[in-house]
């Protein structure tokens, strides 16, 4: 065979990207729909400020669980404790101590970000299935230590209310105000926190550890610092949306299936992520929109709203594993906001 008949290799220009156009245009775009939407309680009626109150704690909620189960590799089914740990913290430090009550549903975010640092500690030598029931527990503890707490402003088991302190400093319109803003406020900071988290080295990590735990501690990667700095973070995001379900509601409930600490919440986070598309930053987002229209304009109640997700969740499961976006993302190859790297070509493929 002679040598020109050899097919030579082709050379291509490879590089490593993260933004692209399309990425980059649409974080412009979303950091002015935030902008936009800061001057909602203006623009918008009090119907449509209370639904994007809504809106808003789902988005957090599944952003928390998404970052812990589908970039860390940690299923939970406790992170209800932290929801009603963060609305009780904030109840405690503005019905008993007369603090603002939205500086104390910041205190209350904080102190449960604190508690969940020594639960990490303990919890996180655990593993798949032992790990899920030690959050359960967990949450369950929670529950049980604040119903039998005879703290008036506590309330025990009966619940307790927050009309008085928001009630005494605003009128009824300045609180909507205020709580949508503080709603918009946390999905803003959690997002942004996120983020860059994930796109730091920690984030890279976090993803080794959640494909092969084993491997990534041989290369030298922390495992559990990676995985208890995820999991404070998600501790903190859940108790924010805590505190904005209380001051959306003005009122909680420690136990009952209305219960604060209620396993109902992680089971929406559930649903949330594996519509939107567990493992993809925006997936999230876009599955607490579908719950969000689901809860509202679906006239389904009691057992039979949970039997429902239940039933789409596993349609999605059989027919769509990755999720609306996941699979959006594997058919197309887009990222709008990437927290990862890609191998591109210099023809752009």
């Amino acid at each position: 065979m002679s040598e020109s008949a050899v097919a030579a290799p082709v050379a291509r220009d490879f590089r490593v990207q993260r933004w692209s156009w399309v990425s980059v245009l649409f974080a412009g775009g979303l950091a002015g729909i935030v902008t936009v939407l800061a001057f909602g309680p203006v623009l918008l009626g009090e119907n449509t400020q209370n639904n994007l109150i809504q809106l808003y704690f789902l988005m957090i909620m599944a952003m928390m669980w998404n970052a812990l189960a589908g970039y860390g590799g940690l299923v939970s089914v406790g992170q209800q404790g932290f929801i009603g740990l963060g609305a009780y913290a904030a109840v405690f430090f503005s019905v008993q101590h007369g603090l603002n009550p939205y500086m104390s549903m910041l205190l209350g975010t904080l102190v449960a970000g604190a508690v969940a640092i020594p639960i990490a500690a303990v919890v996180l030598w655990l593993r798949n299935g032992a790990f899920a029931i030690a959050t359960w527990v967990v949450a369950e503890v929670f529950s049980i230590l604040v119903s039998l707490d005879p703290n008036p402003a506590i309330g025990g088991g009966t619940g307790t209310s927050a009309l008085l302190p928001f009630n005494l400093r605003y009128d009824p319109t300045h609180r909507l105000h205020y709580t949508y803003w503080a709603a918009l406020g946390a999905v803003a900071v959690f997002l942004l926190l996120l983020f860059v988290l994930l796109r730091s080295r920690l984030g890279g990590s976090l993803q080794a550890i959640r494909d092969d735990e084993e491997a990534a501690a041989s290369v030298g990667v922390r495992v559990l610092l990676g995985k208890g700095v995820l999991f404070v973070v998600a501790g903190m995001g859940c108790a924010a949306a805590g505190t904005v379900i209380l001051a959306w509601q003005l009122s909680v409930l420690p136990i009952g299936p209305d219960s604060i600490f209620g396993i109902n919440w992680t089971a929406r986070m559930i649903f949330m992520v594996l519509v939107g598309g567990i493992g993809t930053f925006e997936g999230p987002i876009i599955g607490a929109v579908v719950l969000y229209v689901l809860q509202t304009y679906v006239s389904i109640s009691g057992i039979w709203y949970f039997v429902m997700l239940g039933g789409i969740a596993i349609g999605f499961a059989l027919l769509l594993p990755r999720g609306i976006w996941g699979t959006i993302q594997e058919r197309f190859n887009v990222q709008l906001l990437p927290v990862g790297y890609r191998l591109r070509t210099g023809d752009g493929r």
